[in-house]
């Protein structure tokens, strides 16, 4: 069973009336909402009306409403200041975008010390109804602040486990953590559609994106230990930047280590981040997790962290995100002198 935070459902909107300059308009406001067709329902100086009116009610108020004393809320959240309902309504796309599962998969090769492929990063790429594509980080900030992350991560990550059906290979698969408010609820889904594919939980190694705003660790835990038991990995990304520090790491215990991008790039001739990259391979090893260096695009770099000890390797110098998996790599490039 889908659970309601995942069920792509018409919001409605409540707005408090406080001030005796709003209170003493409020009958007007109704009357002209009754007017237009919009169904509202008053109660305690409050009005609880559907997106359409919600719209209405903006553009008729502004002009004779003192905004500043309104509030919000969006079913039953918390309440917000007038002033970002508008920012939720311009969101109403990313409903449209769930209804029709508009998500397609993408693969990126990771590679082993010898240039092997041996998995693939499963990406999430979004379109149009014209079939042009959405920038992720559009789609993600749109599902925040209308309170669709929950149904967007899930849709994301189902369509990531069937396309681990086609890749046929170890994938990794992002999730948000703050998503999860149940582990054995919410990953249920996940389990059942593994299982109903056939694919090996050996094959599925997930990915903690967005641990910055993970406030509940000890909730984090209860996901990865949930993980655990199913028999799924999981990695820890972008490591050593932000949340990610050598404690988190530590405290995680991950199966994976990703190295951020930011101690990848030009590591070769970088003293300081060939030091954060050394420290956290050793810390990698330690717990007994895989090193995996992402974004590699040069081969300096590829050889530094390789003679370094990295295992792993991800970037555009081996492959970059595509529809249909890459199973060879490019040819190397040779320098003529």
């Amino acid at each position: 069973m889908v659970c309601k935070n995942c069920v792509v459902t018409a919001l409605s909107y409540t707005i408090k009336f406080e001030g005796s300059q709003n209170i003493a308009l409020l009958p007007l406001v109704s009357t002209h909402l009754a007017r237009r067709g919009f169904k509202a329902s008053i109660r305690d100086r409050k009005i609880k009306i559907g997106e359409a009116g919600a719209k209405e009610f903006l553009d008729f108020s502004e002009d004779i409403l003192d905004m500043h004393e309104l509030t919000f809320c969006v079913d039953d959240g918390p309440w917000r200041p007038l002033s970002e309902m508008r920012e939720i309504l311009a969101t109403s796309w990313i409903d449209e975008l769930l209804q029709a599962s508009a998500v397609v998969s993408y693969s990126q090769p990771i590679v082993n010390r010898e240039r092997q492929i041996i998995a693939y990063e499963i990406l999430s790429r979004f379109v149009r109804e014209d079939g042009s594509l959405i920038y992720p980080n559009e789609v993600f900030d749109a599902a925040r602040t209308r309170g669709r992350l929950y149904a967007l991560d899930r849709m994301c990550r189902m369509a990531a486990v069937r396309h681990a059906k086609v890749v046929n290979e170890k994938v990794f698969i992002n999730f948000i953590p703050t998503s999860i408010y149940s582990p054995a609820h919410c990953l249920q889904s996940t389990e059942q559609l593994a299982n109903t594919l056939g694919v090996d939980p050996d094959c599925f190694v997930f990915e903690v994106v967005e641990s910055d705003d993970v406030a509940d660790i000890a909730h984090l835990r209860e996901i990865l230990a949930y993980y655990k038991t199913k028999g799924f990995q999981y990695a820890l990304d972008d490591v050593g930047e932000g949340f990610n520090t050598i404690e988190r790491l530590t405290d995680l215990q991950p199966d994976y280590m990703k190295l951020d991008i930011g101690y990848v790039r030009g590591v070769h001739a970088d003293a300081e981040k060939q030091r954060v990259a050394q420290l956290f391979l050793q810390k990698a090893q330690e717990v007994g997790a895989t090193p995996l260096a992402e974004g590699v695009e040069d081969e300096a770099d590829f050889a530094w962290l390789r003679e370094a000890g990295y295992e792993l390797f991800q970037g555009y110098l081996f492959g970059k995100p595509s529809a249909i998996p890459q199973r060879e790599l490019p040819p190397l490039e040779v320098k003529r002198a």
